[in-house]
């Protein structure tokens, strides 16, 4: 099948391609494992910004690969990251089926911190600007029980955790249902799937900041909501394993998926997916069918694993390159590395080297952010740009390329299911 579908409430695995080469890799991965469905094209718009690619150069990519393999399969195409109606215009022309929002343009990530005096000023704000006009929010929020689960206690608000929810999200949740209406209007009656992500805010989700997130895009009636990504506690870094207690982390998700149940059914989507290997048992186990992971850079660092082995000198200039620019790269990623943990690396002189770039925390945090420097400005020293010369090595290379990647996704789908 090569056109993506909707996929509703199927548990599913999103894997994000920034060369367009993995999906080959991708799918041998998966068939390991029918009871996911798999997202094949995958691209958020700072990645099509970052590599200057299109959404149809990403669909086609996706597209090709599978009806090589003859896929007969579901399966989706997500633009991911979405800001902006003009976002949703670009993916729909190219077929993508599944909108991930992004609203933490509108998250007030101060909410937290804020005294009583600026909280209610906030509050009157939003109650000014017309945020819950025709509705008295105060009393159906204050003055009622949600029995979310007889596993744990009923839900309650007071006034200060209410107040700090919707100062948080309640401009998030009115942007999302703007944005729903447009994916609506932009998928002209074929199927569409919706997830809203703030996962990439200051602070962690609460259970009662996701209870009244989910009760609001459900009261402005955002559309075929399949999936919704909180702000975990811990620390799903880009290209690296979670970081945080793992008992408590797996207690709140369990909250997190009975309010997924309660205000749904959603699935809860996992941001920041990859290479969360100590994580996933417990997601697996606890998230069950509604469960959605995705992943993106991970994908790029195999690739990059290709070079390194089977090109010794284009690695090692593309990695001297990224330490040069990982300081102003950086600014947009929630990593830990530090630049005087960059310029610690060894400069690579072989696969004696292959660890420290591309199993260990500083070398994947800094290529997994640099990728759009190297993909678009980045050059050898004969001036041939570092893209074309990569994308040389994994054509010449393929076998290899797909190894490494079915390899490295069926390690994060076993763990996954081996809960």
């Amino acid at each position: 099948m090569t056109t993506p579908q909707a996929l509703g409430l199927r548990k599913s695995f999103g894997f994000g391609d920034r060369l367009g080469l993995a999906t080959p890799g991708h799918l041998a991965a998966l068939r390991r494992f029918p009871d996911f469905a798999g997202i094949f094209a995958q691209q958020s718009i700072r990645e099509l910004t970052r590599t200057q690619r299109t959404p149809e150069e990403v669909m086609r990519a996706a597209q090709t690969a599978l009806a090589a393999a003859g896929h007969a399969a579901l399966w989706g195409a997500d633009g991911d990251h979405l800001k902006t109606p003009e976002d949703v215009q670009r993916v729909a022309a190219a077929g993508f089926c599944f909108f991930t929002i992004d609203p933490s343009a509108y998250v007030n990530n101060a909410a937290d911190t804020l005294d009583e005096a600026a909280l209610r000023a906030e509050v009157s704000a939003q109650e000014a600007d017309g945020l819950f006009t025709g509705f008295d929010w105060q009393d159906y929020y204050l003055n009622r029980v949600f029995n979310v689960s007889p596993r744990f206690a009923p839900f309650r608000f007071d006034e200060e955790t209410l107040f700090r929810a919707a100062v948080k999200y309640a401009r998030a949740t009115a942007h999302a249902a703007v944005m729903g209406e447009a994916i609506a209007k932009a998928s002209a009656g074929r199927p569409f799937d919706i997830e809203v992500s703030v996962d990439e805010t200051d602070s962690p989700t609460t259970p009662l900041e996701h209870l009244f997130f989910a009760l609001e895009l459900q009261r402005r009636g955002v559309p075929n909501l399949v999936s919704l990504a909180p702000r975990f506690i811990g620390d799903f870094e880009k290209g690296i394993d979670y970081r945080g207690d793992l008992a408590k982390f797996e207690e709140q998700l369990k909250v997190h998926v009975a309010i997924s149940k309660f205000a749904g059914p959603y699935k809860i989507s996992i941001h920041s997916g990859s290479d969360k290997f100590s994580a996933y048992p417990a997601i697996g186990r606890v998230c069950g069918s509604l469960l959605h992971v995705k992943t993106a850079g991970t994908s790029y660092l195999e690739a990059l694993r290709v070079a390194a082995r089977t090109d010794v000198p284009l690695f090692a200039e593309i990695a001297a390159y990224s330490r040069g620019c990982f300081e102003t790269d950086r600014a947009s990623y929630h990593i830990s590395t530090t630049n005087a943990q960059v310029a610690a690396l060894p400069a690579y002189r072989g696969t004696a080297d292959e660890p420290a770039y591309l199993d260990e925390v500083a070398g994947r945090q800094l290529l997994h952010v640099t990728f759009g420097s190297v993909l678009t400005r980045g050059r050898t020293a004969q001036g041939r740009p570092f893209k074309d010369a990569l994308l040389e090595t994994l054509e010449q290379h393929s076998a290899l390329h797909a190894e490494l990647l079915e390899t490295h996704f069926v390690k994060h789908l076993a763990l996954l299911t081996a809960g």
